[in-house]
């Protein structure tokens, strides 16, 4: 549910850094904009806009800094053979802005009342509610990514296969044969997955217009209780399953770098670093329209975060259990949000967690994922 960050090798830690680009000169030169999210940089040919004659093969290089790694390219990136190598070509037929997506190497993810760490050695820990064995994931090796839904608990593979534990009643765990996987999330009644090349496969409930099949050219996936969105390569945003809330209405979004899903409200990250959200506002979740400097958004049942360039972080929503006192934290490089707590990870690889915690689920002090 909550936050689905974005799988270190090829796609949720998600920042912000998209840069508006030039026009070409005079109809025969294009423009190449360059930027990059936290953790890393475009060194070849550097970022800002450049000019190249028409169909000069322009290099990029994206270099990653200590404890971060490359995720992929996003943007302009329809011509480009591999979004996923940090080493590229591409041939300027148009003007182009593209984006180099870093992300921490290690990760923590915060499902309905449980919480999972990913180490940086591919390990998993979890904490929490475990009736239905959610937290079932001590014997996980060469994880890549982790996602929680409400009870249940998703990890990719470096081998781009996906394993599960937990609750099961809609088949939300049944992703044994799924294959060629770039990043998972997880919502309360399902799971879904995203594909190399763009398209996306889900499994449990997908009723109600949920259906995901048809989506093309995804570079990042949500999953809220029962509905599903994804963020484009062009900045635009899809959705489907249930709208009772109007969190499905996000048609009219644009420069959209990241998004979230949050049990029945959206949220998207822009490249301005602003933030944009959509759906059930009874606990002013989604009143985020004033935050700025924002690099990377979570979505929670009630609540929403946000993490600042600075390391700070804001909250909005419900805070009936200390969910949103977050206010004193700092050097975060990554949040998540589950349905009554928060959970922070910390430069360092600590993590921190305040909130709902009768099943234990934010007692992670011990934890260091470095």
């Amino acid at each position: 549910m909550a936050c689905t960050p974005i799988r270190r090798v090829t796609i949720p830690l998600i920042a912000a850094a998209l840069i508006v680009g030039m026009l070409g000169c005079d109809g025969e030169s294009y423009a190449l904009t360059l930027g990059s999210t936290r953790g890393g940089s475009v060194t070849v040919p550097g970022e800002g806009t450049f000019v190249y004659d028409e169909g000069t093969v322009a290099s990029l290089v994206a270099e990653a800094e200590e404890g971060y790694d490359f995720v992929n390219w996003a943007g302009d990136v329809a011509t480009i053979g591999n979004v996923d190598a940090a080493i590229i070509t591409i041939t300027m037929q148009g003007d182009y802005e593209i984006t180099a997506i870093f992300q921490y190497a290690a990760m923590v993810t915060a499902g309905g009342f449980h919480t999972v760490g990913l180490n940086d050695d591919g390990t998993v820990v979890a904490v929490g509610r475990n009736d239905d064995g959610q937290c079932d994931v001590g014997n996980w090796t060469g994880a890549d990514q982790v996602a929680t839904g409400d009870f249940h608990t998703v990890g990719l593979k470096d081998n781009s296969t996906v394993v599960a534990a937990g609750w099961n009643d809609s088949g939300q765990c049944n992703v044994g044969d799924w294959t060629a996987i770039i990043q998972v999330a997880a919502g309360g009644i399902h799971t879904v997955g995203l594909k190399d090349d763009g398209t996306v496969v889900a499994a449990g409930d997908i009723s109600g217009g949920h259906d995901v099949g048809n989506w093309t050219g995804i570079y990042q996936v949500a999953a809220g209780f029962a509905h599903t969105v994804g963020a484009k390569d062009d900045g635009t945003v899809v959705a489907g399953g249930l709208t009772d809330d109007g969190q499905c209405d996000v048609g009219d979004w644009m420069d959209i770098i990241q998004v979230a899903a949050g049990d029945w409200h959206t949220v998207a990250l822009k490249s301005d670093g602003t933030v944009v959200a959509v759906g059930s506002n009874h606990n002013g979740q989604c009143d985020v329209g004033d935050w700025t400097d924002i690099v990377q958004v979570a979505a929670g049942g009630y609540h929403t975060v946000g993490i600042k360039e600075d390391g700070t972080v804001v909250a909005a929503g419900d805070n009936s259990d200390g969910q949103c006192d977050i206010s004193t934290w700092t050097d975060i490089v990554q949040v998540a949000a589950g349905w009554l707590h928060t959970v922070g990870l910390k430069e360092d690889g600590t993590v921190v967690a305040v909130g709902y915690n009768d099943h234990g689920q934010c007692d992670v002090g011990g934890w260091d994922l470095n």
